[in-house]
């Protein structure tokens, strides 16, 4: 499909999917990343975006052909700073200078609300990484202070769920304990900027890991019997709403219980190595057609359950030039060309996706795991090679009469 009918097909579906989405979903994210060289032009994907009910956008750089695109779509960007640029952005001068350009040249047009600063780096055990990430978090912060935009845009990062020493049971999270000073400095920060703390959660990790272990209707939101906390007597039916909670316990002890979550990354891999368990384009309709369906709930996790969440889908695109396994290639909603990866559909789970509740004590109950060996584990930050989003797609299902 060339990039006109590649158009035409977007702005087809968003026509009638707009429609049925203005009830369901009010703020879904999705990762939209280019390591790839046949992905359309901006200009192209913004009716795509907006297709699928989507009304924030994660960047992995600050792209200026794409912020320029979606100026005055009313779509929300969180831009990115490569670990590679911490370094530099130390210096006053330099974060200034990217402020400037990167963020001020298109304000107010384009709408963005915050700056991510660095990808999992406190798993990567590179101190070289780590000692720069909270000087650049400050120097990119001060310069939006001195430019006046502060009040507007926010400063943070994007942590790997392997920052949690214990994720199981979910009131049992706890960070590193290696990381707990530089940890504690960065919430600091947080809390006194207003920003989020990001969280990349991905329990497609966990069963890759120990199919045999972990089931397979518990992390795809499917009927499942559960797990109930027993030391809070929550409920929760899904491995996601576990791992969040899990970070919520973690902040908590660090004496942080209202900083604001988000996550900045999940989604289900389509296709995968064989010895990817589970990377099958049936699993990832699963994943992320229940995950569409629990969020049209607008409910938090069961530990927060009048929290709102922010959730990024991993990913927009598959990127054919991103390295390491078959997986890291498939995670998109999209194949390059603009048709569906797989017919994506909000599935009949009985209404099962809710998340959690209070437990009745029938469920089975946790058992305390390590994060790297436990139920609810997940690869660490090396395990993943970039980072790109997924999206809302109700809209997949209009799939198979337009085309």
């Amino acid at each position: 499909m060339e990039f006109t009918k590649f158009f035409n097909f977007a702005s087809v579906v968003l026509v009638i999917s707009v429609y049925l989405l203005a009830g369901m979903v009010n703020s879904i994210g999705i990762n939209y990343g280019q390591i790839a060289d046949n992905l359309p032009p901006p200009e192209n994907v913004v009716p795509l975006v907006k297709s699928i009910g989507a009304t924030k956008v994660k960047l992995y750089d600050a792209d200026p052909r794409v912020l320029s695109s979606f100026a005055n779509t009313g779509v929300e960007f969180i831009i990115g700073l490569g670990n590679e640029d911490l370094g530099r952005m130390r210096d006053p001068n330099n974060a200034q200078a990217w402020v400037k350009q990167n963020v001020q040249a298109h304000l107010p047009d384009t709408k963005i609300t915050c700056i991510f600063v660095g990808n999992e780096i406190l798993t990567f055990n590179d101190a070289s990484l780590s000692d720069n990430l909270l000087p650049a978090m400050q120097s990119v912060h001060t310069a939006l202070v001195n430019l006046g935009l502060d009040k507007q845009v926010t400063v943070t990062t994007a942590h790997s769920l392997a920052i949690l020493q214990t994720s199981s049971p979910p009131s049992a999270g706890a960070f590193r304990e290696d990381l707990v000073d530089i940890l504690s400095q960065t919430l600091n920060f947080h809390q006194k900027t207003g920003s989020p703390f990001l969280i990349n959660a991905y329990p497609f990790f966990a069963y890759k890991g120990n199919p045999k272990q972990v089931s397979l209707d518990f992390v795809l939101f499917q009927p499942n019997q559960g797990l109930i906390d027993p030391a809070t007597n929550l409920h929760y039916d899904n491995m996601l709403y576990a791992q969040i909670d899990a970070v919520y316990s973690a902040l908590a002890s660090l004496g942080y219980k209202k900083l604001p979550v988000h996550i900045s990354e999940t989604g289900w891999p389509s296709k995968g190595d064989e010895d990817e368990a589970g990377a099958t384009p049936d699993n990832a309709e699963k994943y992320n057609g229940n995950l569409i369906k629990l969020m049209s709930k607008n409910t938090g996790s069961p530990m927060r359950p009048d929290s709102d969440l922010n959730i990024y889908v991993f990913a927009l695109f598959n990127e054919n030039m991103k390295p390491g396994p078959t997986s890291e290639r498939n995670y998109g909603l999209f194949k390059p060309d603009g048709t569906p990866a797989y017919a994506l559909g909000v599935t009949n789970s009985n209404d099962s996706t809710s998340g959690g509740s209070i437990g009745n004590g029938v469920t089975t109950p946790f058992s305390p795991t390590s994060s790297s060996t436990g139920y609810l584990s997940i690869s660490s930050a090396t395990g993943r090679y970039e980072f790109v989003g997924h999206v809302l797609m109700a809209s997949l299902l209009l799939t198979k009469i337009l085309v």
